[in-house]
Formats: structure tokens, C-alpha cells, sequence
């Protein structure tokens, strides 16, 4: 069954407006909506028709929970029980709230993979700043000319009321995450018997504009910076590469090096892009399936295909209990689902399909956004053929300490081989997970990468 058929009824004021041209934005009075019948994002404040999604009231406050020197927050959610539980007897019942990716993970994993659903908590809560932020982007933030770039931008959401596909993906690339993060993770890629090696690194994420030197920035054009060093085991070890990404990556692409320890050379690395291959991701990861997509847009064509009501990871404090193993969540074919938790929410429908003349190994992807963050939250990947190949899933946390909606954990399921990637996974890290980091841009230099692989 085609699952568009069963696109959320209650479409939002921004479809509206999606006859619009590419590059408009909107008029000052479409904007007032933003908190108001909109919350200050552009999500729908009001809840569903029967309840189950409820209205978004604000989010969580700083102190609902508590924070322990590890940075492991509180699962607030703790003692609540599940609505119900899919599986593979009664996932037919479901399928109008469930991906084709998800679908496919029931039939191939019949006897361990379910879902155990929650009641739903519109959770998201982001500083004052950032909603003052956003409201401005959405009548001065503009496409480039050729649809694949963003202008007029300095930070928040760039498109609250997203008229077209392009300018909907890069709500996800500019979604609110503070300034950065820096914090010691691991990924795995088990194999089918779930044996797998912890693959440990330091991961460094810098949001250009809060750069502590960033006023000496000569390039302003710049968005980000991402630095990954690998820590163990002992064959990665002290091998590093960094990342400087742009707001016009078709006019000025993504700029990459790397550092190999064992030959002691700094070097460009233009294969950390598109669907090159991810350096710990055992090929069952792209490198633009970090944070389920990162990087230049200009490979697909974008399309909005609506809004449904969808059952997708949410509030998962239970994956980060500081007390649990690797050994504990990571299982064969997929992650222990008994420390995953689902919930219903509204999902922006966003399909993803290759240009004509363009190449990637995912011909299509059907990609469903969270209505409140803006986060991807499910990826479906198709191959060349046209058959289902991969689902990605974001494991959306609300930062409440902080005020930002984090994805602290992902995973991308290969249907085909029963083997899967997952990362962000740092239950048995000793140090602190610091976000809303900062740093200088000498920390994200080519020249910054020999001192940071030192073994």
C-alpha cells in the first residue's frame, strides 16, 4: 500500500504556500503566525483531533530533571509504560504510522524487532534567542539562485514556513543545536551474530557563528565545522579529519583534510562528502548519513509530499543510562528495542530523488522531518533499482538543561545484509559529554590536525 495515501489530514498554513516562488520568503504578515496558531518554530501548536498528539505548551523546563557530572541526563520519562508494542503479528494494523524502512525491519527481523510506543510528548523547548532568531529568517532568509544554497542567514531555522523541498532540507542542516558539542562516542558495525568492536573517538562539532574568534573570520559564508579524531582501536588510532562546510556549498564546497598517524601527512580528503564512505562506518554508512544527512544538497531534487502522523524515536533518555553496557544495546540486526522508545508525531514527508546526470549509491530517499525540531527522524534509502535498501533512525533527546533538541544517537539498517551502523553510543565514556562547546577556528585549521592525532 502506498503510504502517502494516508498523509496527515490537518495540513498545516505553510503548505499553503507552496505554489510560491523558490525564492521568496515570506510576507511579514504569514510570519506573525510564528507563535501564535504556529509555535515559534512553525510546527502546529494545536494538537491532533483525537489527542494523542497534544498541544505544544512550551516544552520541558531547564530544571525538570537532573544532570549528573558525566552529563547523563535524568530520565524523566522513566516510569511511564508503553500504549502498546508492534511486532511482526500486528504491524499491519500500524502501517498508515510507519515508514516502508520500518515496515521492512518487521519482516526481516521477525522474532526480535518491535516497537514499544509511548504516550507523546512535544518536549522541544529552545532559548528565546533562537525563536527571535527565526521569526526574522522567515521574511528575509533566501534560496540561491539555483535552489541549493541559503543567504540572508545568520542563525535559527531558516525556513519556519518551508514553501518548497529545497528550502525544507535545509531546515534539518540548520536546525538549532547550540554552539557545538565536543564529547568522547563510539560506533559499532555488528556483525549478523551482533559480535562488534567499539570503535572510540573524539568527535568536535563548531557552529561558525559562535566561534569564540569569529569576528576575525575573513569568510562569513562558512555555517560549520566538524572534527573527528579516532582514539582507539589501536589500527585507527591518532588519525583525525576535519570538515569546514559553507551556506553556498555548490558555489564553495565542503573543504576537507585528513591526518593518517601512521604516515604523519596532513591531506585534502574530498571523499568525506556525498556518498563516500564514512571512515567508521564498515560500508553501511555514507558520509551524508551523519546526523541522517549532512552536506551539499545538489544531487537530488527535493519534493514536500505532505504531513502524516508517524510513530518515530523520541524522549530517548533510556539509550544514554550511564548504567547500562554496549553489550546491553547492541544486539544482532538491530539495537535492543527494549531501550528504544517511539512516540506519535507530525512529520514533514520529504522525498529526495536523484537529478538526472547526477550519481549516488541512494537513487531516492523519503526522509520524514519532526514537525518541532525539524530533525530528521527516519530515512528511507533506495538503490539504483529502485528497491528498499536502508533505514536511518535519529534518536531525538531534548537537551533540557540547555534548551536544545539533540540527536545524540543514530543508526542506519542495511535490509539486504542484516548488518547495520549506529553511533553516539558513550553509556561507558569516563568524561563528560560537553555541549554548547566552544572554541577558536585555529582548533578547526588543517594545521590543528597533526597536534590533535598525536597517539
Amino acid at each position: 500500500m502506498n503510504n502517502y495515501k494516508h498523509l496527515f489530514q490537518g495540513v498545516s498554513v505553510a503548505l499553503t504556500l507552496l505554489s510560491v516562488s523558490a525564492m521568496a520568503a515570506v510576507t511579514p504578515e504569514v510570519a506573525d503566525q510564528l507563535g501564535k496558531k504556529l509555535t515559534p518554530m512553525g510546527a502546529e501548536r494545536a494538537g491532533n483531533a483525537d489527542g494523542s498528539i497534544p498541544e505544544w505548551t512550551g516544552g520541558l523546563p531547564t530544571n525538570i530533571g537532573s544532570v549528573d557530572e558525566r552529563g547523563f541526563r535524568q530520565n524523566i520519562f522513566k516510569d511511564e509504560k508503553p500504549l502498546l508494542t508492534i511486532d511482526a503479528s500486528n504491524y499491519g494494523q500500524y502501517k498508515d504510522k510507519l515508514s516502508v524502512g520500518q515496515q521492512a525491519m518487521f519482516t526481516r527481523y521477525p522474532k526480535t524487532f518491535k516497537m514499544h510506543v509511548y504516550p507523546t510528548h512535544r518536549t522541544l523547548a529552545l532559548t528565546d534567542d533562537v525563536y527571535a532568531d527565526t521569526k526574522k529568517n522567515a521574511t528575509t532568509t533566501q534560496l540561491t539562485s539555483d535552489g541549493f544554497g541559503i543567504q540572508n542567514y545568520f542563525r535559527g531555522v531558516a525556513f519556519p514556513i518551508p514553501q518548497n523541498g529545497n528550502e525544507l532540507i535545509w531546515n534539518h542542516l540548520t536546525r538549532p543545536i547550540g554552539s557545538g558539542y565536543r564529547r568522547t562516542t563510539i560506533t559499532a558495525v555488528p556483525e549478523a551474530d551482533g559480535k562488534f568492536t567499539a570503535n572510540a573517538m573524539l568527535q568536535e562539532l563548531q557552529i561558525a557563528s559562535y566561534l569564540t574568534d569569529y569576528d576575525k573570520l575573513e569568510n562569513k559564508n562558512l555555517a560549520g565545522f566538524y572534527k573527528l579524531r579516532n582514539l582507539s582501536p589501536a589500527i585507527y588510532a591518532g588519525n583525525v579529519f576535519v570538515t569546514h562546510d559553507s551556506f553556498n556549498p555548490v558555489a564553495e564546497p565542503r573543504s576537507a583534510w585528513s591526518y593518517n598517524a601512521g604516515q604523519r601527512r596532513v591531506r585534502r580528503a574530498p571523499q568525506i562528502a556525498y556518498d563516500g564512505p564514512s571512515s567508521t562506518g564498515g560500508a553501511q554508512h555514507t558520509a551524508d548519513n551523519f546526523t541522517m544527512f549532512n552536506g551539499a544538497t545538489d544531487r537530488y531534487d527535493w519534493k514536500i509530499v505532505g504531513k502524516r502522523e508517524m510513530y518515530i524515536p523520541y524522549n530517548n533518555y533510556a539509550l544514554e543510562d550511564p548504567k547500562l553496557t554496549y553489550d546491553d544495546i547492541v544486539k544482532p540486526g538491530h539495537l535492543n528495542p527494549e531501550y528504544v522508545r517511539y512516540e506519535l508525531h507530525r512529520v514533514w514527508v520529504l522525498e529526495a530523488t536523484l537529478r538526472e546526470g547526477k550519481r549516488h549509491m541512494y537513487a531516492k530517499r523519503e526522509m520524514y522531518l519532526d514537525e518541532d525540531s525539524w530533525s530528521i527522524s527516519l530515512v528511507d534509502h533506495y538503490d539504483n533499482r529502485g528497491n528498499f535498501w536502508r533505514l536511518s533512525e535519529a534518536y531525538l533527546t531534548q537537551l533540557y538543561d540547555i534548551k536544545v533538541m539533540a540527536m545524540p544517537i543514530e543508526s542506519c539498517y542495511d535490509i539486504v545484509n542484516g548488518r547495520y551502523f549506529t553511533a553516539g553510543l558513550r553509556n561507558e565514556v569516563p568524561t563528560k559529554a560537553e555541549y554548547n562547546a566552544t572554541a577558536a577556528f585555529s582548533n578547526f585549521s588543517p594545521n590543528s590536525l597533526r597536534t590533535s592525532g598525536v597517539r
